[in-house]
């Protein structure tokens, strides 16, 4: 008896480049549907595998060249999250990588599914050398606004990681220039090109969902939770019903807040 076609798949779901290339030969006569079926999903897989891992490999070759250039060994990604809600503080993540061992999935924070996040932070915190999450509270966002804000909190979290014992020749930051120090290498959509910076992003990112979640139940009437602190439909409905929490960003919530009764 021939094989069957539920053994070819399971051979063909477990198979890596090499073992494919000898199955797809050894198939080419095998007409049968599920087979063809089979081979077609297996070749996607792997092309989607390969462009991943070439993917990644240019997150790390960015750095490695700009290290390079730079005369540098070490550099530290930082980037921020929460930079636009109406409510909760701004994050600021810094995060110093090994070169090895490579973060499998490492992405941008807005690339990578929300379930997968947390487990993607947990592993950049057991590889990091030094890593490091940082605030602006609502407060101080209202009181000096969002440029000094951002520039406070960048150099908190540089300082944080600093302080762990690393020396890092590089910082590399998401977006336009801070002047933080002569160290500092700017990156547009470098939370997208570069590991660091993808993992800062994706740490603060956690870091700070886990903030709004934990205040959620004290503010139950804003769901942050839900909204971690952006403006949805809901979110500025309820404003308007209960005005603002000391949470909030009153600065960001002039166009439909109207009373503050916390």
């Amino acid at each position: 008896m021939g094989t069957t076609v539920a053994e070819i798949k399971r051979r063909l779901q477990e198979a890596d480049a090499q073992e494919f290339a000898v199955l797809e030969r050894s198939l080419v006569a095998d007409a049968r549907k599920g087979v063809r079926t089979a081979v077609e999903v297996a070749r996607r897989r792997l092309a989607a595998e390969e462009a991943e891992a070439k993917r990644l490999e240019g997150l790390y070759a960015l750095e490695d060249e700009l290290m390079e250039s730079r005369g540098a060994t070490l550099c530290v990604g930082l980037d921020e999250v929460g930079r636009g809600p109406v409510a909760g503080p701004l994050a600021v993540g810094a995060v110093v990588l090994p070169r090895t061992p490579r973060i499998e999935g490492l992405n941008d924070s807005k690339q990578v599914p929300p379930a997968q996040r947390a487990r993607l932070a947990e592993r950049i915190k057991e590889c990091a050398l030094a890593w490091s999450v940082e605030y602006a509270s609502p407060h101080d966002i209202d009181t000096y606004g969002m440029s000094a804000c951002l520039r406070r909190t960048f150099l908190r979290a540089l300082q944080s990681v600093e302080a762990q014992g690393v020396s890092v020749g590089l910082i590399l930051l998401d977006g336009n220039p801070l002047h933080l120090d002569e160290r500092e290498c700017n990156l547009v959509k470098g939370d997208a090109r570069c590991a660091s910076i993808a993992a800062a992003s994706l740490v603060a990112k956690v870091e700070r969902d886990a903030y709004m979640d934990k205040i959620s139940p004290m503010y139950p009437a804003y769901d942050f939770s839900s909204n971690k602190g952006y403006a949805s439909a809901q979110h500025i409905e309820a404003i308007k019903r209960f005005g603002l929490s000391p949470v909030h960003r009153k600065s960001f919530c002039t166009a439909f807040a109207q009373q503050t009764l916390f």
